[in-house]
């Protein structure tokens, strides 16, 4: 019922007011991403501490002045590190992270006052956001200088035949974009705007942190000393078993910044507005 009350949420304003212009548009956005899971410096999810700068291209099809959806591609960075936090038992973990994101998203966004360029009729709207979207990402962690891929080291015993249900994980996975903005349109032809937004994934493992240790000893006799090194940095012994992340939680990403875009409205001249006004029944002076 959850999930058709909010196919219905973003999908009523796509059906509404559809005699109205249509449109497509094209941007840009440029802003700042980070990630909230394991190794986040606090449960506080915009730290400043791990935040990176990001940048994406967008299209978007506007069917009415309510409804709009738009398909997009996202560059960000996320990292995380144990050395940041103030908790005890998070120094001592000591571990750390970083990896790129590019996702592919398609959204269906809601103008909640209703936005319409043509003629400057409504100049101002925020607007909420939601859909799904691909993403690939690649956990590394920092040795000795060097930047090393962590999935397929295994640090979690996926490597070893004695813990056959610690299969790797995907390091392409979907997620659900889910945020809000504000546009404006400076005129006919460009939009200014605010966005945020947070990714709900589905994996745990974006810091390649999830469960439980497995003992340095089976490590080793595994075969790959870099794994052991990677997967136990607290400078103790770990026994299998010890808590080593949350299993309980998946990890977010998330991403906001300034969007800037231009519309397609027929000749996009401001010489079109008179025609527009006698199109759509508004009054001319």
């Amino acid at each position: 019922m959850k999930r058709i009350l909010l196919f219905c949420f973003f999908l009523c304003p796509f059906l509404m007011n559809t005699t109205q212009a249509q449109h497509m548009e094209a941007g840009l956005i440029v802003g700042a991403s980070t990630y909230q899971g394991d190794l986040a410096p606090s449960k506080v999810w915009l730290s400043i501490t791990e935040t990176h700068p990001a940048f994406g291209v967008f299209a978007r099809y506007n069917f009415n002045r309510l409804g709009a959806v738009r398909l997009g591609v996202n560059y960000m960075s996320i990292s995380g590190d144990d050395s940041k936090s103030k908790e005890s038992g998070r120094l001592g973990r000591n571990l750390s992270f970083r990896s790129n994101i590019i996702e592919f998203s398609l959204v269906g966004e809601w103008n909640i006052l209703g936005y319409q360029p043509y003629n400057l009729q409504e100049t101002f709207s925020p607007y909420l956001f939601g859909g799904i979207s691909v993403f690939k990402f690649n956990p590394k962690a920092k040795y000795e200088g060097e930047w090393y891929e962590l999935q397929p080291l295994g640090t979690e015993g996926q490597n070893l035949a004695q813990y056959p249900d610690r299969t790797a994980y995907k390091l392409t996975q979907f997620s659900i974009p889910l945020g809000m903005g504000v546009k404006y349109a400076i005129n006919d032809t460009w939009n200014i705007g605010l966005e945020f937004g947070a990714r709900k994934t589905f994996t745990d493992y974006l810091d390649d942190v999830s469960t439980t240790y497995v003992s340095d000893t089976e490590m080793l006799e595994g075969g790959d000393e870099l794994a052991a090194i990677l997967a136990n940095r607290s400078g103790e012994p770990k026994e299998t078993g010890y808590g080593r992340g949350d299993p309980e939680d998946d990890d977010w990403y998330l991403m906001g910044g300034v969007t800037i875009s231009i519309n397609f409205l027929d000749n996009g001249l401001v010489g079109f507005r008179g025609r527009n006004s006698k199109k759509s029944g508004c009054p001319t002076f």
